[in-house]
Formats: C-alpha cells, sequence, structure tokens
C-alpha cells in the first residue's frame, strides 16, 4: 500500500487534485496495488480554517507520507495579507521543511499541440527540455527578510544566500540526469553582477569534474531567456538556483503551449517527494469545470515512476495525454481561434480511459 497525502489548495487546486485521484484508482486497479489518500490543508484555504498557511497537521500527514501531491495555492483573497499568512508562505514552508531541494521541471511540446505555441513550428518542434531547480535555498528563503525604516523612508530587504553545499547536490541532480539524456547541462546564473552566482559557477565547474562524460556550458539568465526564446529546441539540462528556475519554467510554460501541460517533482534526499503541476491557482477559472488537468496527470505520471518505481505506468500516462491530444481533445486553453474544447472531468474520462485501454493490453499481450 502507497501513501499519498493530497494538499490540494486553492482555486482549481481542488478540481484537478480530484481528477487525478480517479487516475490514480484506474492505476491501482489496472497493477493490483492499493492507494490510500489522505488529504491536508495548505495554502488560503488553510488561513481560512486554521489561521495560517501550512498548519502542523499537515507536516505531519507529509511526513508520515510515501508521496505528496498538492494542486496549487493563493489567490487575490489573501493577496494583502502579511507575509507569514500569505498561502504562498505554506507552499515555501512545505518544501523547506521536506527538504526537497530538486524541483525537476520537464517541459516537452507534444508535436500536436505545436499551434499551441507562440512560437513558430521550426523553433519548437522537438522542444524536450529539463529545468533542474534548486529549491530550498536562495532569495526566496535568506534571511533577513523584512521592512526597515530608514531616515524616515520605508526599506524592503530580501536575502539572497547560498552554500557550497546547497549548489553541490542540485549540480549533482542535473549531470545524473544529463547521463540519461543527451549529456548536457547548462548551468544558468547572474555571474557578471551576483557574488552567489559567481561561486555557482566555480562549484559547476568542480561538479563537472566527476562527470567528463557530460558537456557543461554557462550562460548568463538574461540570456538565457532570450535563447529559450529564439530556439529552444537546442536545450536539454538547464540547473539553476531558485528564483530564476522559477521564471524560466514558466517561459518554458508558454513555450509549451499552456501552464497546463508542466508537471513538476521536487525530490528529498531521504524522505517523502512533493509533487505539483507548475501552474498556479487560476482563481478566475475555479470552479467552471474547464480547468486543464493534463499537467496534474503529468505530474502523477512523475509520481508513480519516481517515488514508486512504476515505469511502465508512468510510460502509459503519458501516452495516454499524447493519444487523447492526437485525436484533438483540448481544454480551453490549449485552443487556437474556434477550436472547439471539452472541460476539466471530459479530458480526464478521456486520458482514464485511454491508459486503461494501453495498460491491459500490454498487461494481456
Amino acid at each position: 500500500m502507497k501513501k499519498i497525502a493530497l494538499l490540494p489548495g486553492d482555486g482549481i487546486g481542488p478540481e484537478i487534485t480530484k481528477e487525478a485521484v480517479l487516475l490514480m484508482e484506474e492505476v491501482g486497479a489496472v497493477i493490483g496495488e492499493t492507494f490510500q489518500f489522505q488529504e491536508g490543508a495548505i495554502g488560503g484555504g488553510a488561513v481560512d480554517r486554521y489561521s495560517t498557511p501550512l498548519p502542523e497537521e499537515t507536516i505531519r500527514l507529509c511526513q508520515h507520507s510515501d508521496a505528496i501531491l498538492m494542486g496549487a495555492v493563493g489567490g487575490p483573497k489573501w493577496d494583502r495579507l502579511p507575509g507569514h499568512l500569505r498561502p504562498e508562505t505554506g507552499l515555501l514552508g512545505i518544501r523547506k521543511v521536506l527538504n526537497v531541494f530538486a524541483n525537476l521541471r520537464p517541459v516537452h511540446l507534444f508535436p500536436s499541440l505545436s499551434s499551441s505555441s507562440p512560437l513558430k513550428e521550426e523553433r519548437v518542434k522537438g522542444l524536450d527540455l529539463m529545468i533542474v531547480r534548486e529549491l530550498t535555498g536562495g532569495i526566496y528563503f535568506g534571511q533577513p527578510k523584512e521592512r526597515r525604516t530608514v531616515e524616515g523612508k520605508e526599506v524592503a530587504v530580501d536575502t539572497l544566500t547560498y552554500t557550497e553545499d546547497e549548489i553541490e547536490r542540485i549540480l549533482h541532480v542535473a549531470f545524473k540526469l544529463a547521463r540519461k539524456r543527451k549529456k548536457e547541462v547548462l548551468s544558468v546564473d547572474k555571474a557578471n553582477v551576483l557574488e552567489s552566482s559567481r561561486l555557482w559557477r566555480e562549484k559547476a565547474e568542480q561538479v563537472a569534474l566527476a562527470y567528463p562524460d557530460v558537456t557543461l556550458t554557462h550562460m548568463l539568465v538574461d540570456s538565457a531567456a532570450m535563447q529559450l526564446v529564439l530556439k529552444p529546441n537546442t536545450f536539454d539540462v538547464i540547473v539553476t538556483e531558485n528564483m530564476f528556475g522559477d521564471i524560466l519554467s514558466d517561459l518554458g510554460g508558454a513555450l509549451a503551449g499552456s501552464l497546463g501541460m508542466l508537471p513538476s517533482a521536487s525530490l528529498s534526499e531521504n524522505g517523502p517527494s512533493l509533487y505539483e503541476p507548475v501552474h498556479g491557482s487560476a482563481p478566475d477559472i475555479a470552479g467552471k469545470g474547464i480547468a486543464n488537468p493534463v499537467a496534474m496527470f503529468l505530474t502523477v505520471s512523475m509520481m508513480m515512476e519516481l517515488s514508486f518505481g512504476f515505469t511502465e505506468v508512468s510510460r502509459w500516462i503519458n501516452q495516454a495525454v499524447e493519444e487523447a491530444l492526437d485525436e484533438g481533445y483540448r481544454t480551453k486553453d490549449l485552443t487556437v481561434g474556434d477550436e472547439k474544447w471539452v472541460g476539466t472531468e471530459e479530458m480526464g474520462r478521456v486520458i482514464r480511459e485511454k491508459f486503461r485501454t494501453l495498460a491491459k493490453g500490454e498487461r494481456n499481450g
């Protein structure tokens, strides 16, 4: 039995989490595995119910689970709260508590969605890259983080801090991944300005010595953003610090046609891993039944492979998504012009049916 903590969160989070549970129940029925689900509160909803974005009960639930699946947090309702009560503080907090330092964000353009990308087809054809983002250090966590009054003026302070150990361990993750792909690592920094980036670049050169079969190159983050637009299909593994990875992976979502297509996995060294789609809570469409569940399904796919070793299940989920897209099924965010689209539940149903057919076909074959 696999214990999975569910953190649906805010906005469209509960809708796509519901679809994910139905998918995992389908997986269990096909492969003879039992998934036990237990729900916890996080984000804005947790603030409303418990006056904190990350209740202690949620932390304990996650720590005693085999994996954690999260929806999304945040929304305008909570935007004016003080920093310690913001929904995003709950997200950062659970990442830190679980020490899920390695965030893997694959950016893959399904061929049938080439028209959904804002770039010309020849630029995005074959787009398949992996962004490896350091997740528990950097400016999001550095101290001091505060407001001050200096000479009668309000001043805001955020601190960007990295230790060599934090840098080295995320670099090792990137190089090991690259060995399974095209053996190319691009390290993204801002070494012309930031001291933390200069340390990052030095450590990248040192870690690279342990991987002589992998090619390491460096690029400044502003140049990387430009090149991701000009020639995104030339990238393979990108490794970078927390804030740069946050920004570049959202850019990757646009390249792939929609943020609703991007999954992610946040891995720990010795505890449960956290899985969440890259997109936000999208409060403007919450409750309308039009949210795209594909990123969440692909996130479940990553969980099946990385936490449970169900490699075949992961492949079947990915293939089911691709077949649905190839047959023209689209949620609203994936449409171009007057294309027809289906709602959240219909998209989920179609993909689950295709998963079931694929899985039973191979297992019986």
